[in-house]
């Protein structure tokens, strides 16, 4: 193995290993952070004691235990799995599209999967439950995403101002769906809506993390399987179809996992922008485009975002409880417009 070729998979193992602890310590720190602290120790022997592992050290405050497990536990494994999800939906879309600018939420498939939440909050079509607003989120977003590709898509290439612009007419379509609903919600409807556009994991309960779980883990483990044929892709639809790969049916089987991926992020923690915009660049710029390390990298690195800026969000104003969407926004905003000029800059113009 050549001396380039070791340093480059060192770096990967160190990306991958570095992650990995963070999201460890994170989970940890934000299991004990809140208005009823526990310590680390106590967190982690709480955890080890569920897999029948005693420690001795048991946690102190009478109602330790049940915060954990009731409160914190499945916030913070709605924050891993929602942080997981938008980054694989973005590495998809980017895959896809070819375009570093494609994301959920740039796009609007973010909204138009709270669009489709919001409907059956305020009409009431319970019948289903939890999976109800998941099946109502899932079409909303898979309606946004396949409009985004035919809009944006256009011989055999995605144009960025076709795309920005896109996205902003499906976010503006969206916003119109979501603001006549609020119309027509009652206060708590309206109230639950306000929550889809700020996002937030406040609230989370471990029947939803239930209904998440699956959808989201479905979508990453597709993400892996289709890695090889994203990087063949990237090469140009010819050479991609000379070995062997159906590029309509990767198309199509991507948009599918994207929508299912966000449609599940966003109807239970709602629209948290820049997440799938943010991550995948960044780990792009660390070790490279290869989908088979950016996959599992930016699964990590979602979850770690989110995960941080969650806990950000409880503890930066005492007593308040910020919406995840407002910080993630404030990081992912101006790094679009790096992005944004960055890919005129290298394009020689609007391309």
């Amino acid at each position: 193995m050549s001396l380039p070729a070791r340093t480059s998979n060192g770096r990967v193992a160190l990306l991958i290993g570095g992650l990995a602890v963070a999201v460890v310590v994170l989970v940890v720190v934000s299991a004990g952070v809140g208005q009823l602290r526990i310590p680390p120790l106590e967190v982690l022997s709480s955890v080890l004691r569920k897999v029948g592992i005693e420690t001795g050290l048991p946690v102190t405050h009478p109602n330790g235990e049940s915060a954990l497990w009731t409160v914190r536990f499945p916030r913070v494994t709605l924050g891993l799995l929602v942080g997981a999800g938008l980054a694989v939906g973005g590495v998809l879309m980017q895959g896809v599209f070819g375009n570093p600018l494609a994301e959920p939420g740039v796009v609007g498939v973010s909204s138009g999967a709270a669009a489709g939440a919001c409907l059956v909050i305020v009409l009431g079509w319970t019948a289903m439950g939890e999976w109800g607003v998941a099946l109502a989120a899932f079409v909303g977003g898979l309606l946004a995403t396949v409009l985004a590709y035919l809009t944006a898509r256009q011989n055999g290439r995605t144009e960025v101002v076709t795309l920005v612009l896109t996205g902003v007419a499906v976010n503006a379509v969206a916003g119109a769906v979501i603001a006549f609903m609020t119309f027509l919600g009652d206060t708590q409807a309206r109230e639950e809506i306000v929550f889809w556009q700020l996002g937030s994991l406040n609230g989370t309960r471990w029947v939803q993390v239930g209904v998440a779980a699956p959808l989201i883990l479905v979508g990453i483990a597709g993400a892996a399987l289709v890695a090889r044929r994203l990087d063949l892709l990237a090469l140009g639809e010819r050479s991609a179809r000379h070995v062997g790969v159906d590029v309509e049916r990767l198309r199509i089987g991507v948009i599918v996992l994207v929508a299912v991926t966000t449609s599940a992020a966003v109807a239970f923690a709602g629209i948290i922008a820049f997440v799938g915009l943010v991550v995948p660049h960044v780990i792009r710029m660390l070790v490279g485009p290869a989908h088979r390390v950016l996959v599992p990298a930016s699964v990590l690195g979602g979850a770690v975002v989110l995960l941080a800026a969650d806990l950000v969000a409880r503890t930066v104003v005492p007593y308040a409880d910020l919406p995840i969407g407002m910080l993630t926004a404030i990081v992912g905003g101006p790094f679009f417009f790096w992005l944004l000029r960055r890919t005129r800059r290298g394009a020689g113009g609007w391309s």
